[in-house]
């Protein structure tokens, strides 16, 4: 066993998904339904394809059902939960969930977001950077959504740009993550804390890395991008 397969994994399937109420009403984000099966599926069968063992799965509105849904594994996965009982925002519940964390760093996932990148490859580049927070960036046509990162040759990040505040081509956030417990017990706790607006943009210079990849990437956070999930996966994925 290598050390890549003890590291946990944290999803964060918290969100209340208001902009995709009107297309998926009576579950959580992390379970709708893509390609006819729960579209945290897809992000499970990543993680058993790059060898992880350990997920803990953070929830919130609706989280019985992600816990009726899985159990204590899927597949070769041990599936654990932390469920918020008001809203934590994304480093909130990752404040919440740390004594169920069994490793340093841990990765970090969106519970409805995908890029079908190499997480081996992210975490050994995590840690020849000596990093202590890495985020993976794709590149994407249009940035207007999600907001521009931008990074310096050595992979170090210099600067957000918040969303809709420049479009074209661009690097994004994946919401994909390598985090060191140094940085997440810092994180304010009992309270709603965003990684993107209030974390991140605070540890430009204290180690944040972004590592770039140009790997596919969706994200179902709204009807529209929700529907083109469904053609994203039909293609097949890499592993």
């Amino acid at each position: 066993m290598d050390e890549f397969t003890k590291v946990t994994t944290a999803i964060l399937a918290g969100g209340l998904g208001s902009r995709l109420r009107s297309a998926v009403t009576d579950r959580p984000k992390a379970l709708a339904n893509v390609g006819g099966r729960p579209f945290l599926t897809y992000l499970f069968d990543q993680l058993v394809a790059a060898g992880t063992r350990d997920v803990v799965l953070c929830t919130g509105y609706l989280g019985d059902q992600i816990a009726m849904r899985f159990g204590e594994s899927y597949g070769t996965l041990r599936l654990s939960y932390s469920r918020e009982s008001t809203p934590l925002g994304t480093a909130g519940s990752l404040r919440l969930a740390l004594s169920l964390f069994n490793s340093d760093p841990v990765l970090v996932m969106n519970g409805d977001s995908y890029c079908d990148t190499n997480l081996r490859e992210f975490w050994l580049w995590h840690g020849k950077k000596k990093a202590k927070a890495t985020l993976l960036l794709t590149k994407i046509l249009d940035t207007a959504r999600f907001g521009r990162v931008r990074a310096d040759p050595d992979g170090k990040i210099t600067d957000f740009n918040e969303k809709g505040s420049g479009r074209g081509l661009g690097w994004i956030n994946a919401g994909v993550y390598l985090l060191s417990r140094d940085l997440l017990t810092v994180i304010p706790s009992n309270r709603a804390v965003s990684l993107e607006k209030e974390v991140f943009p605070k540890w430009i210079g204290r180690g944040l890395y972004g590592f770039q990849s140009e790997a596919r990437f969706i994200d179902i956070g709204t009807p529209e991008a929700y529907t083109s999930a469904q053609s994203f996966f039909a293609g097949g994925l890499a592993r």
